[in-house]
């Protein structure tokens, strides 16, 4: 009977919700014309062995630094290396570099926050003085330094860009359990003679999660700036496999002689970062309870 009535207010109208949150996503049409750009470049990268022209890392020193053209549709680099397949390419770097730091940093992050919003004491104390400590010092800065301890590389990169993630994300779900955790459901429960574990997953942790995944959307975009910005340093992607950043790295030296050596990574990132914070938008708002229907 306790059961009926704590799970009331989560299993009956969870459909419900999720249908509206859609619904009030599709009338949000940057949203929804930001997240078909997405779809797109996701498609691109995961098909990029059959949708690139020719090999991103082969040389042509007969075609070194040539416009667009029939055979070249974005033109070539200095090594004569095609830009349109080198852009496909680091798209999946770029993706990649994107989701999964993020998924690193929620899934060491989530546990940690809902321990230490939920249960408090000592060991909140101590999560959050390091987590202010962390957060005191720039995400960007913060990356740099780790990904010069482990060494370049871009799987170091992602370890760095994940880790230097996790004090936004820890903070944010400890604020979230914190705030659930003060709902009278969560009295109810309690005083239905539920389990604190119980509690803390069955009605603590799905709650937390609405907040968190509009936050982890907005960051992907942050990581792959980052992401970029390492390679471009010569921290992130090795040559000479292809990247955005590290594009944009090898083309500086050609900025008067071949602009669209950068024209093109450089249009790829602030579309895909725009078309994030877009969708971020579209889906906080969806989520807003005070949203008018």
């Amino acid at each position: 009977m306790a059961d009926a009535v704590v799970t009331s207010p989560l299993a009956p109208a969870t459909s419900r919700i999720r249908n509206r949150t859609i619904r009030r996503f599709l009338t949000h049409r940057p949203a929804v014309v930001g997240l078909c750009i997405l779809v797109f470049v996701a498609l691109v990268a995961i098909f990029a062995p059959i949708v690139a022209p020719y090999d991103p890392i082969k040389s042509d020193f007969s075609a070194i630094r040539q416009g667009p053209s029939a055979l070249h549709w974005m033109g070539t680099d200095e090594l004569g290396r095609d830009l349109l397949s080198r852009l496909i390419y680091g798209a999946r770097t770029s993706l990649m570099a994107g989701v999964l730091p993020v998924s690193l940093a929620l899934i060491i992050s989530i546990p940690l926050g809902l321990l230490s919003g939920y249960v408090g004491g000592f060991l909140d104390t101590v999560l959050m003085r390091i987590t202010d400590a962390l957060l005191a010092i720039p995400f960007l800065v913060l990356a740099i330094a780790l990904t010069a301890v482990l060494g370049p590389g871009l799987y170091n990169a992602m370890l760095a860009i994940g880790v230097a993630a996790i004090p936004v994300f820890l903070r944010l779900s400890r604020g979230s359990a914190l705030a659930v955790s003060k709902e009278d459901y969560i009295e109810a429960a309690r005083a239905g003679g539920n389990s604190s574990l119980r509690i803390a997953f069955k009605h603590v942790l799905p709650n937390m999660i609405p907040p968190l995944f509009v936050q982890a959307t907005l960051t992907v975009a942050t990581a792959i700036i980052v992401e970029a910005s390492l390679s471009f340093l010569g921290l992130g992607q090795r040559p000479p496999a292809p990247s955005w950043g590290s594009m944009l790295n090898e083309s500086q030296r050609f900025l008067t002689t071949m602009p669209l050596m950068s024209l093109w990574p450089g249009l790829a990132i602030f579309m895909v970062v725009m078309s994030i914070n877009i969708v971020g938008d579209g889906i906080r708002d969806a989520m807003d309870p005070r949203h008018k229907s």
